[in-house]
């Protein structure tokens, strides 16, 4: 599959960029590997601590893009093991070395990362991928079917998310596959609390934090604050709500009024996502689009 392409009607670029000439003006060519990450992106302040897992490639290019743009200070444990690394460009693997070159400490990932992740003070914000979430935020990665220990599929595993899920931890969740298949009504199995049944039942057992957003390939979602059901945020430019409703396995609430739409990439973050954090397309890799 290739990779779509969007173009902003207006007149051709100023030579020599492929955006014109001002990178805060919205990019007249954007993929949706970029806005995925430019959306991620914005979840990410300079007062965060942020970490992310394994397959992420998405997240770890938000993370980038962060750091060279609005949140400089932004710290980042990559992969639970370098702090503060500095990737030439995202790696093949967002679980192996070459991600955490450079990095101003290394944690031993099995021993001390827990004793940071456990202390609420630090690492609040992690990004995560689920093959099923539903309406409520739970996650599913273990098993797909009703049976767990014959389930249809066996997936694999929590690595760390029921952990994060119950720690206090701020959870942003992408998708780069939105489908009734992905967005279920419920999970087969609670591989991540969410806001379990819904309303103030995560608090009512005393677990604070949860998730906070969920960035697809069709549009971004958000919680209701007093249900924490899952609602429609905004769409992405060119999507309809009927096209995400068709996608999604339950109702999703809307927001009052019209349903906003995404923001595009600026011109100067299309460039240096292009050109310095994945010039050679790995994010394309989540989506199952090749490399334009």
């Amino acid at each position: 599959m290739s990779s779509p392409v969007h173009r902003a009607p207006g007149p051709p670029a100023v030579v020599g960029s492929a955006n014109g000439s001002d990178p805060d003006a919205p990019a007249r060519d954007w993929e949706l590997d970029e806005l995925m990450i430019t959306t991620l992106a914005a979840c990410f302040d300079n007062d965060d601590q942020a970490c992310n897992g394994m397959a992420s490639f998405i997240p770890v290019s938000a993370f980038m893009l962060a750091r060279l743009t609005h949140a400089p200070d932004l710290v980042w444990l990559a992969g639970a093991v370098g702090l503060d690394p500095r990737p030439e460009r995202v790696p093949a693997s967002t679980l192996e070395a070459p991600l955490w070159r450079d990095s101003v400490m290394y944690l031993e990932q099995y021993g001390d990362f827990w004793n940071y992740a456990l202390n609420g003070r630090w690492i609040q914000k992690f990004c995560v991928g689920a093959a099923q979430l539903d309406r409520y935020g739970n996650a599913n990665n273990s098993v797909i079917g009703g049976d767990y220990h014959a389930p249809k599929v066996r997936l694999p595993g929590t690595v760390g998310m029921g952990d994060m899920g119950s720690i206090g931890k701020l959870l942003y969740y992408w998708n780069p596959h939105h489908s009734p298949r992905s967005l279920v009504e419920k999970v087969d199995f609670v591989s991540c609390a969410g806001y379990l049944g819904g309303g103030d039942e995560r608090q009512r057992l005393g677990l604070e934090g949860g998730p906070q957003l969920v960035v697809t390939n069709l549009c971004v979602l958000d919680f209701e604050p007093t249900s924490k059901h899952l609602r429609l945020k905004s769409v992405h430019p060119g999507v309809t709500v009927e096209q995400v409703q068709a996608a999604t396995g339950f109702e999703l609430p809307l927001p009052d009024g019209e349903v906003p739409v995404t923001a595009v990439p600026t011109a100067g973050q299309v460039r240096l996502i292009r050109t310095v954090i994945d010039p050679d397309g790995m994010c394309k890799r989540e989506l199952g689009i090749t490399k334009r």
